[in-house]
Parts: C-alpha cells; sequence; structure tokens
C-alpha cells in the first residue's frame, strides 16, 4: 500500500477521534474516490495516481468556489476553499513563481522554442518536470509570458 494511502487512513482515524467531521468527510471523500479507481482499473494506486486524484479533486474544489464567489454564495465558497485546504496539505510542496519561470526557461532553451505557436509541444514536457508541483494552468500562463 503507497504512503499516501496509509497516511490519508491515519488522519482520517484522527479526525473521526477528534470529532472533526469536516475533515473525516474530506478524507473519506478522497479515499471513496481514490477506491473507485482501484475497483475500476483493478490496481493497486502508486502515490502518484493518487496525487493526480488529489490534484483533480482540488481543482474541482477550485472552480466550484469560483462560481460560489460569482453567485455570492460565500458560505459554500468558505466551504470549498477549506476542503481545498485539506486535500492540499496532501500534495508536495507547490513552486514558486521564481522556481516555475526558471524551469520552464530551461527548458524553452533546451527545446529552442521561440513562439507561441509551439507552445503546445512544450505542455507535456513541462508539466512532467514539475511533477505535481505546479497545476496546468500555472504552467500554461507562466509560459505565455515567457513566450510572448
Amino acid at each position: 500500500m503507497s504512503d499516501l494511502k496509509e497516511k490519508l487512513k491515519a488522519d482520517l482515524k484522527v479526525a473521526m477521534l477528534a470529532k472533526d467531521t469536516f475533515t473525516r468527510d474530506t478524507i473519506r471523500f478522497l479515499m471513496s474516490a481514490i477506491k473507485q479507481i482501484e475497483v475500476d482499473e483493478r490496481k493497486d494506486l502508486s502515490d502518484e495516481d493518487i496525487q493526480r486524484i488529489i490534484q483533480k479533486s482540488l481543482k474541482q474544489r477550485e472552480d466550484a468556489a469560483a462560481q460560489f464567489k460569482a453567485a455570492s454564495r460565500d458560505d459554500l465558497y468558505d466551504k470549498e476553499i477549506a476542503e481545498a485546504k485539506i486535500l492540499q496539505s496532501y500534495l508536495p510542496e507547490q513552486l514558486s513563481d521564481a522556481q516555475l519561470q526558471s524551469i520552464l526557461e530551461t527548458i524553452i532553451k533546451e527545446y529552442t522554442i521561440t513562439s507561441l505557436k509551439e507552445m503546445g509541444k512544450l505542455m507535456p514536457v513541462c508539466i512532467a518536470a514539475c511533477e505535481g508541483r505546479a497545476d496546468g494552468k500555472r504552467i500554461n500562463n507562466t509560459l505565455k509570458t515567457l513566450l510572448a
């Protein structure tokens, strides 16, 4: 079993003992998503696979929070942001803007890309280089800035 899955199980027990229903429910939702994919694909997931699931769930929370904020539903916005913070705690530390820019500049030089038209070739390489420490939207925006 992966280390990340063990950590989730341990944190679930802690939340249950502390009667922290919000954290408990968030972790249970995540464990449910992990279990669903394990059953569908009939394999044990690695830490990287679990991180991808967490990132997807985090993105869903951020999108929902933005929609709730636009609709002036601050109660639901706060709930989504709180869940996002819990999910974020299970991901590796995110790259700073300077670190991300440095990595992307190196890749641009390596591949000798000079225009935005060629950006599609770089995205898979950049996403792989950042290894879940920066989301695709941040990478895309930084690449656009560097190539402009």
